[in-house]
């Protein structure tokens, strides 16, 4: 959107980080992220800002309180060097920069055609244990998907945690959950935000998630049928009316995906469980 692409980061962010480059990492309705170089490492700087009413999209200004929210999630949970605050059209954080593959680039010799063998366990698990990680420090994510999953030599970062629920968050930052990426929906996140416009982040609801973003990966096919050009409203209808789509990924990993994918949230494992039965197949 031509408009955040002319939002810069503000020149006290800079001068605080002692920047010695940055580069624009992704620019879209209501945020704009840039990497930034600095003598102590590498760092992610969000901005937020309201989304203006167009003929396509209603106006929403929660994007601009965002990067706030994230950034007090982020340092209650002690993610390293953390700050936000406020600039003058919404609020911006800081935090450090992961480096890695998201699961869906890594995942993409498996989609290609002919491909036919196993994604790696390791690669599953290790997205798992993230997961299974913040839900032990009581946060639900609300918003896994494969690009918040980065896979690296260390392990794998879960990172865009603005939607997270668990903790205090500061009055001037909060907002409403209004459901994610429909694509990784559950049929109950879906089903709430269709009949009251929002809805409650919950752990059952990312294994869901993390199921249908390992399906995606493994597969290039959403856990749902739906055409690329029918509404929010459609998509959620789908998921809600269902069934997800036969889960065709081979071994102990499709069988999983099969029981994170159940339409009953009381069916489907915990993240832990997730993570025990990928160690014992690993």
């Amino acid at each position: 959107m031509a408009e955040a692409a002319s939002y810069e980061i503000p020149t006290s962010v800079l001068e605080t980080l002692v920047a010695s480059g940055r580069r624009l990492v992704l620019d879209r309705r209501g945020s704009t992220v840039w990497e930034v170089e600095t003598q102590q490492g590498r760092y992610a700087v969000k901005l937020g800002h309201p989304i203006k009413a167009t003929s396509e999209w209603e106006a929403q200004e929660w994007t601009a309180l965002a990067p706030a929210r994230e950034g007090a999630i982020l340092q209650q949970l002690d993610r390293g060097n953390v700050s936000y605050g406020e600039w003058e059209h919404g609020t911006w954080n800081v935090q450090p920069w992961h480096q890695g593959d998201s699961l869906y680039d890594l995942w993409q010799p498996h989609r290609a055609e002919g491909a036919s063998s196993e994604p790696d366990l390791g690669e599953a698990l290790s997205c798992a244990e993230a997961v299974a990680a913040l839900h032990a420090a009581g946060w639900a994510h609300g918003d896994i998907q494969p690009a918040h999953l980065i896979i690296s030599d260390e392990g794998t970062a879960l990172i865009d945690l603005a939607l997270a629920q668990g903790g205090d968050i500061p009055t001037a930052y909060d907002f409403s959950y209004r459901g994610c990426l429909v694509h990784y929906e559950s049929p109950e996140i879906s089903r709430s935000v269709l009949e009251t416009g929002t809805a409650t982040p919950t752990m059952t609801a990312d294994v869901y998630a993390l199921g249908a973003s390992l399906f995606i990966s493994a597969t290039g096919l959403r856990h749902v049928a739906y055409p690329d050009d029918a509404s929010r409203k459609d998509q959620r209808q789908a998921i809600v009316d269902g069934p997800h789509r036969p889960v065709n990924v081979p071994g102990v990993l499709g069988k999983l995906i099969e029981a994170m994918l159940s339409p009953d949230p009381a069916d489907r494992p915990t993240s832990a469980e997730v993570c025990k039965e990928l160690s014992s197949g690993h």
